[in-house]
């Protein structure tokens, strides 16, 4: 551990010896001004080895440097600030504000200026010792992020302030790494919503995203792509552009996956390299996305070809006008005198053709920012030098680490920082580069009091014949259709129909289809489910008057046939049909007709059962009666000639009464035995119409089995009977009349199955219950409605002698 900590002092050691070396050595072009407080400031007045160029000497000299003139403005910008402040009998009164403004052209030129900032005596103080002070109070700039993370491990050495007016990535926004920072400018991240808030409003989901190759561009990249994971925006191709980027192969990678949209994510140098590149390729037609850096470029708008490549859309920082700044510009334009040795303080020296009206028509862009920058600074220390009465405590020692944000109004605008130290004041304009040349201002984004947007396309001139562009992978489908991703990318997917029963909503889940609730119900392609219209036949539909009017009919019938037959009960039609047998058949016709009054209305389980339950038991017994009756006709003509020991047996032990007997106790067992296990029960039946529920009775057909086999062979022991006596004699035949009556039954039932097999709707029931009762009124007319008839119409036919000699003369007959 001893060794470890002493290796670790002799390093540290070291790296304060050579920064003390750099310190004195290294000097960059400087502007001084003397006060009681010193600011820094650092600029990029020239270009270095931070644009796109080629060939660049190792060692570069600011001077033999293109003049940036918007960074000279901004630089104009702080020397105006700390003039008015120094002119100001309400800020700071009494003290007077000085500066120290170093241009770095380049990334190494950054380091000699801050180590001018953070020396005390010309040399570093310790690492931790905070109560150490240097010449500057606080530092203004720099300009870029990668400059800024570039001085930052120094300047935060001793929490010198450092307010950057550019410096834009979202990392800084970390106070563990960076406690004494603070910007006038957004964070990318606001700049990126802005990004995304017009792509989503012109509903761009299809783009490409060029970024630099810094500090700036890597976070420009990560903070687009997670922020567009909330989205539908799908970030078709990504080229980060350095000094050797092929704009041509770029161009061609857009092309080949259809992109119409560019965001440039790029520093204003790189964006003319890139740009002027495209316009001399004759790039077919597209929508680019400027950001703050370069959208309020003063040269790329008047470039020859520029409107060739489409439509220039821009982020950029409100343009604000700063009263007295225009005669502050051409009052300083005066020759510049410098003596032997020393630096020309305050003015530019190599831009002997720079006129005021240049600098004031340059890129305004972050000048505001670094106005605010002096005025926080400012403000900060007019509160802690307790200056509210009026003279300030000059005496008052100011530590570095102490000098904080404050909140002030400067130009109607409410200044204020966040926790981060971030602004939370301001806007960003939208701009768009018109066919003057000129970044026309068409839409905004504010951030207090709180979040807004809003563009006015009608000021954009669409390089598509005036239609908003399109920039997609896949259409949108339409309504009712599901999305299925193909690829990687969510933008680029085909369309499937929704099927019936299920509908999608594309707010909630754009990728599903989601079934109907059982109440509800959809065709295919539908956005939302109906409610399902619940159906069943009342009482009140004419159908169902109808039919119980009929049973009523069949029951009143039926008790008048009684009546008549009980009061003709001796009489050879009566006995012949069957004598006390009738008023057994009669009573199961009215047992029978009770199911005819449950299949309307809303089935329950006592309906459901009372349904099925009488007409199937009752309904056997009259089948056993006829089965007898048609046994007893066939028996006394044709069978008790040829067996009359099988006569005697059939009289002696009333075998018409065992047969009866033994079907109902059969069914009756059979029927309680499958109605235990699975017994009629209410359904909604929501298979058949899918816009109804049709409320019904659901009947286990295997449980029931055995009861309708048993009513089967009833009915084909009852036809075979019968029809062996169809040669009987005509007046005394009831063989033939239970013949017809089974035809009709058979019909019927045969209708009714064809018609439940093709259709199972609301009126289903209906049609079973109208079989029941076509069923009931075969056997009442066609059985006994002719026996009545000969009771009260034609007395004569019935009488002994009229039928002894009618089986006379069939006797004869059958012995010839």
């Amino acid at each position: 551990m001893e060794i470890t900590s002493f290796f670790s002092f002799c390093i540290l050691f070291l790296l304060k010896t050579c920064l003390n070396l750099l310190a004195s050595w290294c000097t960059g072009t400087e502007f001084r001004q003397r006060g009681d407080f010193v600011l820094g400031g650092l600029f990029d007045v020239h270009y270095g080895n931070n644009a796109m160029s080629h060939n660049r000497p190792e060692a570069v000299d600011c001077s033999r440097q293109e003049l940036v003139v918007p960074s000279y403005r901004r630089f104009q910008t702080m020397r105006f600030a700390i003039e008015e402040i120094n002119n100001s009998s309400a800020l700071l009164p009494n003290v007077s504000l000085g500066y120290e403004i170093f241009d770095h052209c380049s990334s190494k030129d950054n380091f000699p200026s801050i180590f001018q900032f953070i020396t005390m005596n010309k040399r570093l103080q310790p690492w931790y010792d905070r109560t150490g002070q240097s010449d500057i109070t606080a530092v203004v700039g720099p300009f870029s992020s990668a400059d800024m993370v570039t001085i930052a491990p120094l300047v935060m050495l001793n929490f010198v302030p450092t307010i950057s007016y550019g410096a834009g990535s979202s990392a800084f926004s970390k106070k563990v790494k960076f406690p004494s920072f603070l910007r006038t400018v957004h964070s990318n991240q606001d700049l990126v919503e802005v990004i995304v808030n017009i792509l989503l409003f012109y509903k761009w989901r299809w783009v490409a995203f060029l970024n630099s190759d810094d500090a700036y561009g890597s976070d420009g990249l990560d903070l687009f792509m997670k922020r567009i994971t909330e989205t539908d925006i799908c970030m078709a191709y990504n080229k980060v552009i350095d000094y050797n980027a092929n704009a041509s192969e770029i161009i061609t990678q857009i092309e080949t996956q259809h992109v119409n949209v560019v965001v440039v994510f790029v520093p204003e140098g790189t964006a003319e390299r890139l740009i002027g590149t495209i316009t001399e390729l004759n790039i077919t037609k597209k929508v680019w996305i400027a950001v703050d850096a370069w959208s309020l470029n003063k040269k790329l708008p008047k470039m020859k070809g520029i409107q060739t490549i489409g439509t220039v859309i821009g982020v950029a920082q409100p343009t604000v006008e700063i009263p007295g700044f225009n005669e502050f510009i051409y009052s300083t334009r005066r020759p510049c005198q410098r003596e032997l040795g020393e630096l020309c303080n305050q003015y530019c020296r190599d831009c002997e053709d720079l006129t005021p009206e240049d600098v004031i028509s340059s890129d305004p862009s972050y000048s505001f920012n670094v106005y605010t920058a002096v005025y926080a600074i400012a403000n900060a220390l007019h509160n802690m030098l307790q200056c509210e009465s009026g003279e300030c405590q000059k005496n008052k020692t100011v530590y570095h680490y102490q000098l904080s944000k404050s909140n002030f109004t400067l130009l109607d605008e409410t200044i204020q920082f966040d926790e981060n130290l971030d602004p939370r004041f301001g806007s960003y304009t939208v701009v768009f580069w018109n066919s003057s040349g000129d970044a026309e201002t068409v839409g905004f984004y504010g951030f207090n009091p709180s979040d807004n947007f809003y563009i006015n396309t009608s000021k954009i001139e669409w390089h598509t014949n005036g239609e908003i562009p399109l920039s997609i992978c896949s259409t949108e489908c339409s309504v009712g259709y599901a999305k299925e991703q193909e690829g990687i990318h969510k933008c680029c997917f085909k369309c499937l129909l929704c099927p019936n029963g299920t509908y999608i909503d594309v707010k909630v889940d754009e990728y599903n289809c989601v079934p109907c609730d059982e109440t509800e119900w959809s065709t295919e392609g539908s956005a939302a489910c109906l409610k399902r219209t619940v159906e069943f036949v009342t009482f009140e539909h004419a159908a169902a008057i109808v039919i119980v009017f009929g049973t009523v009919s069949l029951v009143g019938l039926s008790l008048l046939t009684s009546v008549l037959f009980a009061l003709n009960y001796n009489t050879p039609v009566v006995r012949s049909a069957g004598g006390p047998m009738c008023f057994l058949i009669l009573g199961c016709l009215c047992l029978s007709s009770i199911s005819v009054f449950f299949y309307f209305s809303i089935p329950t389980v006592a309906s459901c059962l009372l349904r099925f339950f009488p007409f199937l038991l009752f309904f056997s017994v009259c089948l056993a009666c006829f089965v007898v009756r048609s046994f007893q006709i066939v028996c006394i003509f044709k069978i008790a000639a040829k067996y009359p020991s099988l006569q005697r047996w059939w009289m002696k032990y009333h075998g018409q009464w065992l047969i009866i007997t033994l079907a109902f106790v059969v069914q009756a067992t059979m029927l309680i035995f499958g109605y235990s296990f699975s017994p009629p029960a209410p359904f909604s039946d929501i298979e058949w119409e899918q816009s109804q529920i049709i409320l019904s009775c659901g009947i286990d057909f295997k449980a029931n089995t055995a009861s309708v086999i048993l009513l089967l062979v009833l009915c084909c022991l009852c036809f075979t009977f019968s029809y062996m006596g169809k040669d009987l004699p005509k007046n005394y035949n009831e063989a033939k009349s239970i013949t017809f009556c089974l035809l009709l039954i058979a019909m019927t039932w045969v209708i009714f199955v064809t018609q439940f097999i093709l259709y199972q709707g609301k009126y289903i029931h209906t049609f079973n219950a109208l079989a029941v009762v076509s069923s009931l009124y075969s056997f009442l007319l066609w059985y006994f409605l002719p026996k009545c008839y000969i009771i009260v119409f034609q007395p004569q036919r019935n009488t002994t002698q009229y039928f002894q000699g009618l089986i006379q003369s069939y006797t004869k007959t059958m012995s010839q």
